[in-house]
């Protein structure tokens, strides 16, 4: 595939439509609903044998699906407990969050379920990652905690130093300690395996940036959901980045480092899919199911991504790809700009649209898999004509012609 700035020659008959706009985007969305009617499948995780496992909230049990879409479920012991984060442990068995039930959890692929009570009354367990000292690490959001649990259900809890903190999501960082979100407090947190919290630090955001999920990237560094509608990044040094979502009120929560070198997120409110590049570029992906809310997210077994919908009750699955696209136009020169990625061959196309219905291939071509996304630039000959707001859209298919995804943008050719 061109990596390197190439030439693009253009129709001059082009009507236009309007300003630059952000991308507008789509992707092919397969849903498989949970049997158990309002489960509220909650967060999501590959298990060791190659299945997703996911958590119901409300009804109480936990689901494993096959990348063929066979859900089975698997009810728990404690009434009312409200499962909420799940992760693959090292033992090879599920270990996952009891919010309401004050345990954590344990269930082998067979579906044998242990349930181990939290030491804090009502701790509020919430998330919960496998540690790089073979434990288990969860955030309990109520008692201002973080907690660890060996794979033979002894506890150990951790107070966080700011008061009120919240603390809900928590990864395991390239540095070899666990990193977890202050929800209500406003800042991330670093823990060591020896249980010592390392430091604070604030959000750049001043107020209610509400950070939710957290991921290691594929980049060396840290990267969650802020609530308030953006992704951050932090270094293992303390140094943030925040980027803003395009879509306004998308309410960010899961967020997970994809099979292709970028990073994936589930916005609840907008009911979109998010994909962003370490180079800070993002992506939305739209669903087709109305008010979903897509919730936890993780990458499968199958190079896909999987995520719950927690209010659509679905597993649902979207392919791994992205474009990346942006148009600008300035002296005469219409000046595209991609950050291509995806994890299998496709057919990679572009189409230019007007006002007027009228349409005109640019390119459609054979390009093998891209992992990582590489970004690269396609600029048109010098005097391009004005000819108005034209709308460029780009896309992936399977070589059969299968809907991967698509993405458009408008560009003013106005000189």
């Amino acid at each position: 595939m061109q990596t390197s700035i190439g030439k693009l020659r253009l129709a001059v008959f082009m009507a236009g439509l309007a300003a630059t706009a952000s991308a507008m985007t789509w992707s092919n969305i397969k849903g498989y609903p949970v049997p158990t009617s309002e489960s509220y499948p909650f967060w999501i995780t590959t298990g060791s044998d190659g299945a997703l496992w996911f958590t119901e909230y409300a009804g109480d049990k936990i689901g494993r699906i096959t990348t063929d879409g066979l859900i089975a479920e698997y009810p728990l012991p404690t009434s009312g407990s409200g499962p909420y984060g799940i992760t693959a442990g090292p033992d090879g068995a599920l270990w996952f969050t009891e919010y309401n039930g004050n345990n954590i959890g344990r269930i082998t692929t067979a579906g044998a379920v242990s349930e181990y009570p939290v030491p804090t009354v009502n701790s509020g367990a919430n998330l919960i990652t496998a540690g790089p000292d073979g434990a288990l690490w969860f955030t309990e959001y109520t008692a201002n905690k973080i907690g660890r649990i060996t794979i033979a259900g002894v506890f150990t809890e951790y107070l966080v130093p700011t008061a009120g903190a919240g603390p809900a999501g928590i990864a395991t960082g390239p540095d070899g300690a666990l990193w977890f979100t202050e929800y209500s407090s406003n800042k991330i947190g670093r823990i060591t395996t020896a249980g010592v919290v390392t430091a604070e630090y604030p959000v750049p955001t001043p107020q209610n940036s509400e950070p939710l999920g957290i991921t290691a990237g594929p980049d060396g560094a840290l990267w969650f959901s802020e609530y308030v509608g953006k992704i951050g990044r932090i270094t293992t040094g303390g140094v943030f980045t925040e980027y803003p979502i395009p879509t306004a009120g998308s309410q960010p929560y899961g967020i997970t480092a994809g099979p292709d070198g970028a990073v994936w997120f589930a916005e609840y409110y907008s009911n979109n899919i998010g994909r962003i590049t370490t180079a800070g570029v993002i992506s939305e992906y739209h669903l087709p199911s109305v008010g979903g809310g897509p919730y936890g997210i993780t990458a499968g077994p199958d190079g896909e991504l999987w995520f719950t919908e927690y209010a659509g009750n679905n597993i649902a699955r979207a392919p791994a790809c992205g474009l990346g696209l942006s148009a600008s136009f300035a002296n005469g020169m219409l000046t595209m700009n991609f950050n291509l990625g995806i994890d299998m061959p496709a057919t990679w196309f572009a189409n230019l649209h007007t006002s007027t219905g009228g349409e005109k291939q640019l390119w459609s071509k054979s390009i093998s898999a891209v992992v990582p996304p590489a970004s690269f630039t396609l600029t048109s000959t010098a005097g391009f004509p004005d000819v108005g707001t034209v709308t460029i859209g780009s896309g992936l298919e399977t070589p059969a012609g299968g809907g991967l995804c698509y993405e458009a943008v408008n560009v003013d050719t106005a000189q």
